[in-house]
């Protein structure tokens, strides 16, 4: 079997709720330091669903506040809330806790905090705002790219931050994952730039591409760095927390150029 091929297989499995057959799984011990490298094709995989879906209803004329409200309920149930769990812990560690260990105590909490639930409901505004803003101003062939570009483009970020820091805790789903090779950082980054630049540019020509990806890269950099200066390693939390902030940007970047 095609090794790249069994890395997006697992990839899918790992950040979705998608069915993947269990052949994909033989002889794997759960290790994420070369499958990740995957995560921009998996992205476009998982999102491909919600953007069926947003073009079946833009075709339809459906207004595009609540086109873009369905296309991010359905990548919600495609991920679990997957990333979505990791942000609202991360907010609830980063922001309440006074020191590394306390930050960390909180992050592993299953219990949501005020942060948490702000940063869960900021994300899902900023997030339907700005699909909705794009929406009103492409084709349902277009908005479908747009969508799948973000996907694949946030899921890359999160190699980056998860390749760019070390674990921040002896146990966890981070360090049970392994960490990523350099190679299969580059490749992830590689191959959702070239995503990204392809379909962005489709959708909303050059200028969009500098802009959202510009966005992207200062969104990721600053959010590592301040995880760095806060807890000195990345958790799983703190990955998912960048895919999350990573979508936001690629998606502002998107609506300011539309």
């Amino acid at each position: 079997m095609n090794e790249l091929v069994l890395d997006t297989a697992r990839a899918v499995g790992f950040l979705s709720r998608l069915p993947v057959p269990a052949r994909y799984f033989e002889d794997s011990d759960g290790r994420m330091d070369r499958t990740c490298r995957a995560f921009a094709f998996a992205g476009l995989i998982i999102a491909f669903p919600a953007a069926l879906l947003a073009t079946l209803l833009l075709s339809l004329g459906v207004d595009p506040l609540l086109t873009a409200a369905a296309a991010i309920t359905a990548l919600v149930i495609l991920t679990g809330a997957l990333h979505e769990d990791g942000l609202a812990d991360c907010a609830d560690g980063l922001g309440g806790g006074r020191d590394k260990q306390q930050t960390l105590d909180i992050m592993k909490d299953s219990r949501i905090g005020a942060y948490g639930t702000i940063a869960l409901v900021l994300s899902l505004l900023l997030r339907v705002a700005g699909l909705a803003a794009i929406a009103g101003s492409l084709s349902p062939t277009a908005f479908a790219l747009a969508v799948l570009a973000t996907a694949s483009i946030s899921r890359a970020a999160m190699v980056w931050h998860w390749g760019a820091l070390s674990p921040a805790r002896s146990d966890g789903v981070a360090v049970g994952a392994g960490e990523p090779t350099t190679a299969s950082v580059r490749f992830a980054l590689a191959t959702g730039g070239a995503i990204g630049v392809v379909l962005v540019w489709l959708v909303a020509g050059v200028l969009a591409v500098i802009v959202a990806g510009a966005a992207t890269a200062a969104m990721t950099w600053s959010f590592t760095a301040f995880v760095r200066s806060r807890i000195a390693g990345h958790t799983g939390d703190t990955i998912g927390a960048a895919q999350q902030l990573a979508e936001i940007a690629v998606l502002f970047g998107l609506a300011l150029c539309l």
